[in-house]
């Protein structure tokens, strides 16, 4: 397949449950388990630096498991906008560390939900804190290889005849 076609397969939904032509759900879908995520770390750090770390660290918990849930629905999108990727291409090995990246963390917070569960609410559970920030570091790294994707490589941008309509 010549890298034209390739291109334009890329900027196109495989289908409409990947969101119209222009509008991937998968970019909005991050929204929710990166900002899930982040709070719960914010919550951690108010649990052990407050007075009363009870209502944090059930918030936390609560936190790291709506934005796994978040994380898992994020996933079905974005692997609908991968298989429009073609094989042994730049863009797709990219795609792949991304989405290995993002496999790993989720694992991750799974983990750390677990471990904050069994741990209880009276105290700030250190393994589950430290799965969090783990899994957040490998989020930050998917996040620059998901903006290289979108913004330099194109993946699911409308295309430059589109782009184009909107400078006249």
């Amino acid at each position: 397949m010549d890298s034209e076609s390739a291109l334009r397969r890329a900027k196109r939904p495989r289908s409409i449950l990947a969101g119209p032509y222009g509008h991937p759900v998968h970019a909005a879908m991050i929204t929710l388990p990166i900002g899930a995520w982040t709070a719960s770390l914010v919550f951690d750090l108010v649990a052990i630096f407050g007075s009363d770390p009870e209502p944090f660290v059930r918030g936390a918990i609560w936190l790291v498991g709506i934005g796994t849930v978040g994380a898992l629905g994020a996933m079905i999108f974005g692997f609908l906008d991968y298989s429009t990727l073609t094989a042994a291409t730049r863009v797709r090995k990219i795609a792949t560390a991304h989405m290995a990246l993002n496999l790993a963390a989720t694992g991750l917070m799974i983990a750390s939900f677990l471990i904050r569960l069994s741990s209880g609410f009276d105290e700030v559970s250190v393994g589950g804190v430290a799965c969090s920030w783990i899994a957040l570091v490998l989020v930050g790294g998917s996040g620059a290889l998901g903006g290289e994707l979108t913004y330099r490589h194109g993946v699911r941008v409308a295309d430059e005849d589109t782009q184009r309509k909107a400078y006249s």
